[in-house]
């Protein structure tokens, strides 16, 4: 397995502090064929013209976002649009002082395609819908760039666009604003097309000063940040998309309001969203939320503390051991002694590339390191994907500055151990014991 150093860095790096990697992915994945097939069903459906809505729960350090990174990668690469967003103290899906404009926000500013995966894409989305009409205006009619009955001609077909939205809630106003944002794009006026990018992500503070600006009598708010989405969507569509995935993280933060009608608000938003995909009044949009088992399915706090969501999402009587791919819930099982074995496979295989050096770690030192970790006190419903790779990276760091230490030594010696302090587990504040080096 080749790999760039630029990326075999970025991957060490980022999985080495407990974070995922933007690029490399497919370099690490392990043990989530079924899920991730399960989601690309949803992709496929979203392509048609459906909508999708699915929650993804697991521990901490489980694969949660690894996996949503996974899908963002793949999706783009697919011609979809994706924004994602993590949810915090500042950011949830409804507030009094905000909160729900604040992620809307977020998610507007991670605006990603193919050609922008780092986000900032909407001033690229616009500009490069406005080139395609034109393009193909002139492949039609044969006109040339610079004949002026060229631009009646485009305004008539991104009028076009711009119709089938006025039926939507909000639709005139956004509309109105993408026939601006062309005007001002024909015209090279860059001071009007900043304005327009500034209403569409959300910034401006009051109607009066929008009014001032554009001449909409409207702004995007807590209220009504969600309709907009469904608007991007159904735009993105006419404009050659694929459609548009959503992604949101930590949606511990909404478990952890302690207000509880401040809670119960976010989990009506929720409902909202989950309602319109499941129900087709939505198109081309697929929403994925993350968080733990615990957010979910606490009956005092989490997200079935919401009957309405409870009665929608909660498993039923046939599960059991059996894993429903297709529910609208997912939840993230451990991955197997063979999966782990294979992962940190790929992990020494990659460091060995970065560094240079020839390979060191044998297969009987992989499997011993595995089995060291799974025999950990609790291992089999705390051990997760990645406290593993954190250990092994510190083991490949270690064995690689010190030429003369053997993995087989140091997995032996007394300061490969179990920690003399217990470690309360953040998912359940249950006790079990963790190695050291």
């Amino acid at each position: 397995m080749k790999i760039p150093k630029r990326i075999a860095n970025t991957l060490i790096n980022a999985l080495k502090g407990g974070v995922v990697p933007r690029i490399g992915l497919p370099y690490v994945t392990v043990g989530r064929s079924a899920e991730i097939d399960a989601l690309l069903h949803d992709v496929d459906m979203i392509a048609e013209g459906g909508a999708s809505f699915r929650f993804i729960t697991g521990k901490y350090g489980s694969g949660k976002s690894f996996l949503l990174q996974t899908i963002r990668n793949y999706v783009m690469a697919k011609n979809f649009v994706v924004v994602d967003a993590d949810l915090s103290p500042e950011r949830r899906l409804q507030g009094t002082r905000g909160q729900g404009l604040a992620t809307y926000k977020e998610l507007i500013r991670n605006m990603s395609t193919k050609t922008k995966p780092e986000g900032g894409a909407l001033s690229l989305i616009l500009d490069r819908w406005i080139g395609s009409v034109q393009q193909s205006v002139l492949e039609k009619s044969g006109l040339s760039l610079t004949d002026p009955a060229l631009a009646p001609l485009v305004e008539k077909e991104i009028a076009a666009v711009v119709y089938a939205l006025n039926e939507m809630v909000h639709g005139f106003d956004f509309a109105r604003l993408l026939t601006l944002y062309y005007r001002a794009y024909v015209q090279g006026d860059e001071e009007t097309k900043a304005k327009v990018l500034k209403w569409f992500r959300g910034e401006y503070p009051t109607k009066t000063e929008a009014k001032q600006e554009l001449g909409v009598n409207i702004v995007i708010t807590d209220d009504d940040w969600y309709e907009y989405l469904k608007l991007f969507a159904a735009f993105l569509n006419r404009a050659g998309y694929a459609g548009m995935l959503v992604l949101i993280d930590e949606l511990v933060n909404i478990y952890k309001i302690p207000n509880a009608i401040t809670r119960q608000y976010n989990y009506e938003k929720i409902l909202t969203m989950y309602n319109d995909a499941m129900q087709g009044k939505a198109q081309h949009i697929g929403f994925i939320l993350c968080g733990t088992p615990q957010c979910m399915e606490d009956p005092r706090r989490g997200v079935y503390s919401y009957e309405a969501l409870r009665s929608r999402l909660a498993e039923g009587h046939f599960s059991g051991e059996h894993k429903d791919l297709l529910s609208p819930v997912i939840r993230l099982q451990p991955l197997t002694y063979e999966e782990m074995l294979v992962l940190v496979e790929k992990l020494a295989d990659i460091h060995a590339q970065l560094y240079d050096y020839p390979q060191i770690v044998t297969q009987q030192d992989m499997a011993d390191f595995i089995a060291i970790e799974f025999s950990r006190i609790g291992a089999d419903t705390h051990i997760t994907p990645r406290e593993v790779i954190r250990d092994f990276i510190e083991v490949l760091d270690i064995v690689y500055q010190n030429p003369k230490v053997k993995v087989a030594e140091l997995l032996g010696s007394d300061r490969f151990t179990y920690a003399q302090n217990p470690v309360l587990s953040e998912e359940t504040g249950e006790q079990f014991a963790e190695f050291t080096l």
